[in-house]
This record gives structure tokens, sequence and C-alpha cells, in this order.
């Protein structure tokens, strides 16, 4: 069949469809040519080179080409791996602005750049085609009825982040057809909506849809998948294996189904996305997108040996953040996803990665000044994952305005304080008033910590009471994988127990970890699956267990329905109340110090702290009052903001503690609200005044309220 090729645009890139053709753009600066390729029904590959070429980008436009269309790329030039070029033109390439993609990867040796048997592997060239192999880019119609659908811009301190997984969360769920469960439209069923919405969740922080691999041999030849998603292959597609709708481009309009009906809801939608690395891997990696269109473009390579990768992430490449077009590509994904996927915010795996101009991690460099500059990107949520596998990676604090961060610090100050570490009160202090320390010197607020006890790498909050070591064999890596050093206790028994006494302290600590979580200053963050009691049986990076290991169970026994309804109650407590909720920090001051009205700090007995005390390791009883008419912010019309003041008495010995209420607050009445040694919230009328002391059991919490 004739097709007509006229010389199309170069911008904008990949396939665009106007009506009356489709407009094909690549960028590749040191090709020698490309290849268009279009698929048929069948299969059938029509090949078109692409004569024009601006600022190196190669284009061309074909009239009556429309959605639906499949098609790829082949990419001529050096195939010279010692100068960082792996061009191949025996390779179909998936083009990196899809919008959608059509098939499934499937693993041979004709998708390696190199032949597997060669004596130097991946210096020689590979001439087997691969194009049965390999999944096609489908030109798609964007239109999309959004019924005035906008972003919700919900406030960073009104925000409770529910970080979960589009297959897992409802993979089980009995009341979605089975049908949609583990897609996008069982995310957007009004069974599941209708959960987030009674714990309170205000944003689902959802583990890449980026469409992405899994690696042969690693994974495919045990059985095993790559679960979590962390290995995309194309930043502007959201993954087939997520959709109920099979229909060519059909995952789109499914996916824009889901955020329209989440946010019908009031809820919001984050994407977990990884601008870091690619699927591609190392240089025995298969050429599949980047490294086949520009190798020594995409990639950070070694500088004395391009052959090979720098890699800052642990998968086997780094995209080079430093090259305008790479960064062109990043920015134009994540606008992509905010302009027509309405998508609220993101949070960038690994994001010092992305910060790495040349070695050392810029806090200040290029990606980070475009982001703030940017007039889509700067008004949406920005969440880093700070830290990443390289020298000087941990970055927790460093990021600039406009930034939150997962603080790992927190997580990792609050389990040391709830299984009774030797840690220092001041280090738990700075923690739960919003890390001060890390974030208020740079300009900014309490919400730049995103706080979470547990997250999808590492135990479940059920695990992270139940075992002392990790339990990783189904990995099939012998135990190997996974963190070795997890800050977590078993409370005397590994793993399962029919011991009463332990199960009763594990449903106790699990209850003083997210009071502790949901009363912090900042923002809290609910891992999936962890108000359902979820297990992985001791499974501490089940990354590759795309099984009931990882999915939420929704058959819950009594105790785990008990803790549900719990946390309902402890996330609408937090929400009632704005001194939880407060927007600046404590005065601007040191979090210890006299003359601090809208805090104060206490020993069990009354008495303030003394400065002395907040450097012993060995104390592990605090008493906080929090001042809710000493806010000291204005509401969004202007009201100032006064609520109720609390006072929060914190034991992580092994045994109980009587409490007594400070001087000054004797001559008020003080209800008990919350006792983590009940597994509810407290109904009866427990009024304290005057000196009597207040029991407080053994690794408990206890919340009173201001009457």
């Amino acid at each position: 069949m004739y097709l007509a090729l006229w010389s199309g645009r170069s911008y904008p890139l990949g396939a665009t469809w106007d009506g009356k053709g489709t407009n094909f753009a690549l960028f590749s600066e040191n090709a020698t040519g490309v290849e268009l390729c279009l698929f048929d029904a069948k299969g059938q590959e029509t090949r078109l080179f692409l004569d024009e070429s601006s600022d190196f980008v190669w284009h061309g436009y074909i009239p009556g080409i429309g959605p639906g269309q499949r098609y790829g790329f082949r990419v001529h030039g050096p195939y010279l791996p010692a100068l960082g070029h792996r061009f191949n033109p025996a390779k179909l390439l998936i083009d990196p602005y899809a919008k959608a993609i059509d098939g499934d990867l499937v693993y041979g040796p004709e998708i390696f750049g190199y032949p597997l048997d060669a004596p130097e592997a991946d210096l020689d060239c590979s001439h087997f085609d691969d194009s049965h192999l390999i999944p096609k880019a489908v030109v798609i119609d964007q239109s999309f009825d959004w019924e005035n659908d906008q972003l919700l811009q919900i406030p960073w301190h009104e925000t409770i982040i529910y970080e979960t997984h589009v297959k897992g969360f409802t993979k089980l769920h009995p009341d979605i057809p089975e049908a949609l469960r583990g897609t996008y439209a069982g995310l957007a069923h009004p069974a599941a909506i209708a959960h987030l919405q009674s714990i309170g969740i205000t944003a689902v922080e959802l583990l890449p849809v980026h469409i992405f691999l899994s690696h042969p041999g690693h994974l495919v030849d045990k059985g095993l998948s790559n679960y979590w998603g962390y290995d995309s292959i194309n930043y502007f597609a959201p993954d087939t294996t997520y959709s109920s709708d099979k229909t060519l481009g059909g995952q789109v309009r499914e996916f824009k189904q889901m955020v329209k009906a989440l946010h019908a809801a009031g809820i919001e939608v984050i994407l977990d996305v990884v601008y870091n690395h690619t699927g591609e891997g190392n240089h025995l990696g298969p050429t599949l997108c980047l490294r086949g269109i520009d190798n020594a473009t995409y990639y950070r390579l070694e500088e004395d040996q391009p052959r090979y990768y720098m890699d800052f992430t642990g998968c086997g490449n780094s995209l080079n953040v430093r090259h305008p077009q790479v960064l062109k590509l990043i920015m134009d994904s994540l606008r992509y996803w905010v302009q027509e996927m309405h998508i609220d915010g993101f949070r960038f795996d690994l994001a010092s990665a992305l910060a790495r101009e040349l070695y050392a991690v810029d806090s200040l460099s290029a990606f980070f000044d475009i982001i703030h500059q940017d007039p889509v990107l700067s008004h949406v949520k920005l969440i880093a994952e700070p830290w990443d596998v390289g020298e000087g990676g941990y970055q927790v604090g460093q990021f600039p305005l406009l930034w939150s961060e997962w603080n790992g610090k927190y997580r990792d100050t609050v389990r040391d304080f709830w299984r009774g570490e030797d840690s220092k009160l001041a280090e738990f202090a700075y923690r739960f008033t919003g890390s001060s320390d890390l974030y208020g010197s740079r300009g900014r607020r309490p919400h730049a910590s995103i706080n979470f006890i547990t997250a999808h790498d590492g135990f479940t909050l059920n695990d992270l009471v139940s075992y002392n070591q990790k339990h990783n064999l189904a990995n099939g890596e012998e135990n190997r994988d996974g963190e070795s050093h997890n800050r977590s206790w078993n409370c005397g028994v590994e793993g399962e127990t029919d011991n009463p006494e332990v199960l009763q302290l594990r449903e106790r600590q699990k209850r003083n970890f997210l009071v502790t979580l949901m009363l912090s200053q900042g923002v809290p963050m609910l891992h999936g699956g962890d108000e359902l009691g979820r297990s992985q049986q001791g499974n501490n990076n089940p990354y590759c267990q795309d099984n009931e290991i990882s999915w939420s169970h929704w058959n819950l026994q009594d105790k785990d329905a008990e803790f549900l309804n719990f946390v309902r109650q402890l996330i609408y407590f937090r929400c009632q109340h704005p001194v939880f909720r407060r927007r600046k920090w404590f005065q601007g001051r040191a979090i210890h110090g006299s003359g601090v009205d809208d805090i104060s700090w206490f020993n069990p007995d009354g008495s303030e702290m003394l400065e002395k005390q907040w450097h012993c390791s060995f104390a592990k009883a605090i008493s906080i009052y929090l001042n809710g008419g000493e806010i000291g912010t204005y509401g969004p019309r202007g009201e100032q903001m006064i609520g109720e003041s609390f006072l929060l008495f914190f034991n992580a010995h092994h045994g109980m503690i009587e409490f007594i209420l400070p001087i000054r607050l004797q001559a008020s009445t003080w209800r008990v609200e919350i006792d983590t040694n009940e597994p509810r919230f407290v109904e009866e009328e427990y009024l304290y005044t005057n000196s009597n002391p207040i029991p407080v059991t053994a690794r408990s919490l206890v919340v009173l309220r201001h009457l």
C-alpha cells in the first residue's frame, strides 16, 4: 500500500494525530538515519525513512494515519560501544513519547543489540530482527470528556496520603467485579473509593504506572515478575496490565476515568515516577528504546570508558539529566500527566540521582531550577525520595523550596522509640514536631516532611511488630535481598503465634505507631493495607511477588476489623483538630526551651524537661503539651485558627509509668481521648485534674483533651 510521507514538524515529539493524519517525530543527536515502522493488524511491517531532520529531530507526516495505528522506529548509526554508541537498525525501538503501548515484550536473544554468545559480548553487533518480540507504540485520540474536572489542590496540611499498588489494592476485593479487580477501573470502583473515603484518605500515591519490564533470568525464569514496576521503559504510556479495556489505546481512557472518579470523591492522585533509570539495564541489557535511539545522549556513561554506564540507582544505568533533551523528556512527561491525565502530584523515586549534574548531588541542579520556574509543575505536589545508592546520595532535608520529602529519619526514629532502642529524646521530639532541624532553616514548612512508619519498601506494619528478621526466600535470592537492619521488634516471638500476650502487645504497638504518625506535624503517609492488618509473611522486599504476599486482603479477622475502625477514628480525630495540622513551625524556635507557649515538654512527674535530659539515650517517656489556642495561623477566609489543647503521654518503657499533670495544667480538667492500651477510642468519661496520678501502660500512649 502506498503511503504519502510529508515533511511534517519537529514538534511535538512522538506521534500526534490532528484529525487528518499523524505527525511522527523522534530526537536522536548521533543517528545517521531513522525509519518509521508501521504495523498492520497481522503484524506486517511497512518501513518509511524520515528524510527530514531539524535540530536533531527526525520527523514526517502521513495523511490518513490515525488512532489505532501501531508503530515503532529503527535508528541507524554507528555500533561502537567503546565510544558509547549502540545503534542497531535490526532492533525495533519503542517511541519514548508514545502515549499507549500494545503488546508485551517477549524475551529472546533477538532483543539484545549484541550476540549473547560473543566472546566480548556487547562489543559485537547482532543482526537478528526482533520486531516480532517488541511491543508496538499506538497512535491515540487524546480527546476525553473530563466534565470540568480539575486538579483538587488540597492544602498540604490537610493531606493524608495512602501509598498503594493499582493491582494489589483491589485484586482480592470481593465487592468489585472480578473482571475489574487489579485494574484502573477497579481502583475507580465505588467499593474501592468508599474504603478510601471511610478512612479519611485525601490522596492515593500509586506505585509506578508507566509501562515497565520484568527482566529475563533474574525474574521471569523464576516464575516471578517486576510487581512494583520500578523499571520504566516509557514515561508517557500507562501500563497495559492494569487495564480492563483491551482495545488499542483503551488503557489511556480507563486511566483518565479512574482519575476523574477519584477526583469526584475528593481524592487526589499522586504518581510514583522513576526518571532516574530505565528498564534497559547495564551494558549487557536489551536494546528496546533509548539505548538504540541515542545511547550517548540519554544515559550517563563512564567518562573514560563510555562502554559502561554510571549507576547511581543500583539498576544498571542512570539517565543523563545533564543533557537538555533528557531534561525535556522528563519535563514533557510530567506536564503531560498533569495537563492531559490530570495528575495532582509526583513522588520521585531515588530523586537524588536527578540532582547529579556531575558526581555530587546538587540541590540547585538544572532539573530543580526548571521545575521551580515551570508554570504547571510548580503548582502540583512534588515529593522526593531523598536518596540514591551513589556516594553522598542520602540527602534528607536538602531539597529546595516547593519540595516535600519522604522523611526516612522520621521512620527510623519512631521505630527505634517504640521498640525501646536507646535514642535521644531530642531526636524523637524533632521528628514529632515536623523536623524543623531538617527543613526549618531553608524556608520550608512542616509539610516538607512526609512522615511514614512503613512503605512498599520494607515490612508492613503488621510485620514490623511480628518479625525481627527478613524472610525473603520466596524471592529466589537466598534471603540476601532486602534491608537487614529493619528497626523492627517481634514482641517476643518470631512470626505467627497463638500467644495472647504477644498478640495484644503487637496490636498495641501498631496503635502506638499510627497514633504517633497521625498526631505528628507534617504530612502522614499510610502504607496501603496496613489498616487491614496486611502481612507479607516477613518478606521486606516483595518487589517480585505478584500474588497474595503483596495483595491486600479484605476478609478481616475480628482484630483486623477492630484495628480498621481504630484507624478511621484516628484519622478523623487528626482532621478535627488543627493543632495536629499546623502550617508553621512551633514559634519558629528550638523545640525545647522555656517560655514557649504553643508547645511544652514535661517529664512523667510533671516537671519541665531540663536541657541535659534531651541528650539522655535511656529516657523512654515524655509528656507533650500542645496548645490549640496558640496555633498562630489563619484559615482560608482569614479566620484565626483556634482549636482544642491536648496533653500526650508517651511511654516506651517496658513497665507501667504513672504520669502527673504539670503544675500549671492541674487546675484544668482533662479527658482521656485515646489510650493505645485499648483497641478503640475511649468512650467512657475518664477525667483528670490536680495531681492525681495517671497510669500509662507499658509501651503505650495516652492522649488527654483539655475541657
